[in-house]
């Protein structure tokens, strides 16, 4: 009886959205934050900031790296047991990245905390989704917004606000406080779910699918600034194809494959997981371009020029508070196609002629880009894992994370080429090109539009008794504190 009043007791379902949200704020915003900072960076080490652009580099393949194997990882040892030593490799990570003595040391750090938010983001969502069943996950949309949206837009104006008022070395030193915290409340607040794999490691798959997703994310990322034909970026281009291709026929014939990509065969699930793609590939796309235009038709600063998309972080913020209202009323399918259709008009319109002129225009377009596309997204990923079960939802939020990912790789890419990759880090005098690519970005969410159609009308629906605090089918009174293991 002491013991009990002695250890304070934590409900499981608080302690893992504090510690889902913790730590995907710092992956979402590292993600964006060292951005600004990369001039700064190359001038402290001496180094050209061609160098230290393998910051950034390093970080976003090391991440696609870990992608393909988070969902085994968390099935086979446990997706406590991952996550939170994912989250303790990130921060150690996020210290040593502050306290680089060079740049080569930065790179390696930056390539661990890319590395270990791989796993963060799928099994951290795994987590989550396996603690709140499918009629309760509406009520995460205020959760879900924080770091997988809100995150990456504040990353650059903080980054640079950080970077000038006290040094680049605090955009890494903000995160362990908040990592330390984090997983001490993950180690007494977390319940430990082993799934366990159905067979043995995909080795084969392993080797094809990993080298695929980093030399992709690499091609992607070098490919539009430093031209498509720079042996590298054609090596890795060429070869990351071939690698995902011969991935996906190995993935597809294996009894116990790495990625189990039968999953994108259901109807939502896979749905969903198209919208995920498409809608990254629009956003990232236009978060990327939107800013260049700015500059070619106004002359804005670049420090001008990235505050002019903040307002987009209002409107998500608006469309966290309302998509749990409005998606029992309407369903998926109500909810979204609308809204894609609307957030394509507003991009398209951010593409006239004498909009971009106008700040407070832009504003009121970022806003709505916010609100409107804000709430398809929520919508996709609340509804998107309903059909879902617990024994698969490791595997399905490391394919929709990958999708995600090369999505949004896609669109800045496919923009970047519209505009002409040797110039993309320059205002022109012409902003033509750049509408143009808004005009992409446009067309990318008006296609989501159409398969958001085979979205579900419905929206889940709770069982005959909704008990907040009842505990999980077939686990007893006592499931708040033993470990939920099977397999």
């Amino acid at each position: 009886m002491s013991g009990l009043l002695i250890r304070p007791r934590i409900r499981p379902r608080v302690a893992v959205v504090l510690v889902y949200t913790a730590a995907m704020c710092m992956n979402g915003l590292d993600s964006t934050i060292v951005n600004p900072a990369l001039f700064t960076i190359a001038g402290d080490f001496g180094r050209p900031l061609s160098a230290a652009n393998t910051v950034e580099t390093a970080f976003l393949v090391a991440l696609a790296v870990g992608l393909p194997v988070a969902g085994w990882l968390g099935d086979r040892f446990g997706t406590k047991r991952v996550f939170l030593g994912a989250l303790t490799a990130f921060t150690i990570a996020s210290a040593v990245c502050g306290l680089a003595p060079d740049l080569n040391t930065l790179v390696v750090a930056r390539a661990v905390q890319g590395l270990a938010g791989g796993l963060l983001t799928p099994v951290g969502m795994t987590l989550l989704f396996r603690a709140f069943p499918p009629h309760e996950r509406m009520k995460l949309a205020k959760v879900l917004i924080v770091p997988t949206a809100l995150m990456p837009a504040l990353g650059p104006p903080l980054g640079g606000l950080l970077t000038e008022h006290l040094s680049w070395h605090w955009l890494f030193f903000v995160n362990v406080p908040i990592g330390a915290a984090a997983v001490l409340l993950g180690v007494f607040g977390l319940r430990e779910h082993v799934e366990g794999p159905e067979g043995k490691f995909d080795t084969v798959g392993f080797w094809l699918a990993t080298p695929a997703l980093g030399l992709l994310t690499y091609a992607l990322g070098f490919g539009p600034s430093q031209g498509w034909t720079r042996p590298a970026v054609a090596v890795s281009a060429a070869l990351g194809s071939v690698l995902l291709v011969a991935a996906v026929l190995h993935q597809v014939r294996a009894k116990t494959p790495l990625l189990k990509l039968r999953l994108l065969a259901d109807r939502v699930y896979g749905s969903a997981s198209a919208l995920a793609g498409v809608t990254a590939a629009g956003l990232m796309g236009v978060l990327f371009v939107f800013p260049l235009l700015y500059q070619a038709s106004l002359g804005a600063s670049a420090l001008d020029a990235g505050l002019s998309v903040f307002p987009e972080a209002v409107g998500l913020m608006l469309a966290s508070q309302v998509v749990d209202r409005l998606l029992p009323r309407l369903g998926p399918r109500l909810l979204t196609v609308p809204a894609l259709l609307v957030a394509a008009a507003v991009f398209a319109t951010l593409a006239i002629a004498g909009v971009a002129e106008n700040a407070w225009s832009v504003r009121g377009l970022m806003f709505l880009i916010g609100l409107v596309l804000g709430t398809a997204v929520l919508t996709v990923q609340i509804s998107g894992f309903e059909s879902i079960g617990p024994a698969d939802m490791g595997q399905a939020m490391g394919l929709f994370q990958i999708v995600r990912t090369l999505g949004g790789a896609l669109g800045i890419a496919a923009c970047a080429a519209v505009i002409g990759g040797g110039h993309v880090t320059e205002a022109a005098a012409d902003p033509g090109p750049y509408r143009t690519a808004v005009w992409v970005t446009a067309a990318l969410v008006a296609a989501g539009a159409v398969i958001a159609l085979r979205l579900p009308r419905e929206a889940p629906q709770p069982p005959p008794f909704d008990d907040e605090d009842a505990p999980p089918p077939g686990e007893g009174l006592a499931a708040d504190e033993a470990p939920a293991v099977k397999g």
